[in-house]
This record gives structure tokens, sequence and C-alpha cells, in this order.
């Protein structure tokens, strides 16, 4: 159970109901670890920055990579949430999580993510240089602060022990 319980849209005030209503708006869904947020919309907006990154992002890694580099970072984070919405979104798209065949940009992004969910300290100069022989400043910039948001999302799932959107019980790894 989570250590801090979803808003109740009933009792909210004003500003969590207009910034709850956005997000549907903008993306159709509300999930456990929004409606926690949502106790403070500038929270949820922080956070909610993932998607305007990932957009950025988008155009030059694809979906698939960035996927891949979620899922990475969530795995060295433990963290249950997003492993289990990442596993969802490279299932729906035909793919089994522990048999891709990844391309050589994906290996260096999952590397990246591992890299700096372990230890954002100690990313090898080997994997900045591949890096920076494929991207530009700008998307690298996105890519980390991208990352960033990531971690920080496993970071916040794990410590309130946000519980599991009942939609992601069928994309949970087996044990």
């Amino acid at each position: 159970m989570a250590m801090i319980p979803p808003i109740d849209y009933a009792t909210a005030s004003e500003e969590i109901r207009a910034a709850h209503d956005e997000e549907l708006r903008l993306r159709g869904r509300m999930t456990n670890m929004k409606r926690i947020q949502l106790h403070s919309p500038a929270a949820h907006h922080i956070y909610a920055e993932w998607f305007t990154l990932r957009d950025l992002l988008r155009p030059t890694l694809g979906d698939r990579a960035i996927w891949l580099l979620s899922l990475a970072i969530s795995e060295t984070c433990r963290a249950e949430i997003p492993v289990t919405f990442f596993r969802r979104a490279l299932i729906d798209s035909g793919f089994d999580p522990k048999n891709i065949e990844r391309t050589s940009d994906e290996a260096l992004l999952i590397d990246f993510g591992t890299a700096i969910a372990t230890d954002a300290n100690a990313i090898p100069d080997g994997i900045w240089s591949q890096l920076k022989a494929r991207y530009d400043e700008a998307l690298l910039v996105n890519l980390v602060a991208f990352a960033g948001i990531m971690v920080a999302t496993c970071v916040f799932t794990n410590a309130v022990r946000v519980d599991l959107d009942p939609e992601l019980e069928v994309y949970r790894r087996k044990a």
C-alpha cells in the first residue's frame, strides 16, 4: 500500500482538479503515481516533463530505443512500476523484452541508462565517446535530462511504494 494516498478528486482543490483534468486531456489516462503526485500540481508538472523530453528525443532515437533506455534505468533502480510500464510498451508493440535483437544505438543507450542509474559519477568515458560521436549537444542534454527524470520517477515510485496499476498486472515479470 502506498505511503501517500492518491488524491480524492471529489474533495480536491480547483487547482488539483484542473491539473488532473489536463493530464487526462493530454494523455488519456491517470496512473496511480500521477494521482499521488497531484497532491502537488507543481511536482506533477515537473515529472510530466518526461513527456516533453521524450518527444524531443523521439525523432532521433525512436520509441523502441527510448523504451529500452527507460527499461534499463528502471531495472537498475529495481522499480517495479516503471519496469512493468515499459514491458507493456514493448510487448504491446510485438517485442519480447528478454529477446530483443538490439541495434548498436539501442545497446549504447541501454549501457548509458544502466550506468547513469548505477552511479552518475562513474559513466564510463567509452560510453560518452560513443554518445558524442552519434548525437549533438542538444540531444545529449535532453538525453541526460530524460534519464534523470526517469531515475527520479523510479525513486518516487519506490520511496512512496506506489501501487501497481491494475492494467499493468499482466505485464509483470514472472518470478
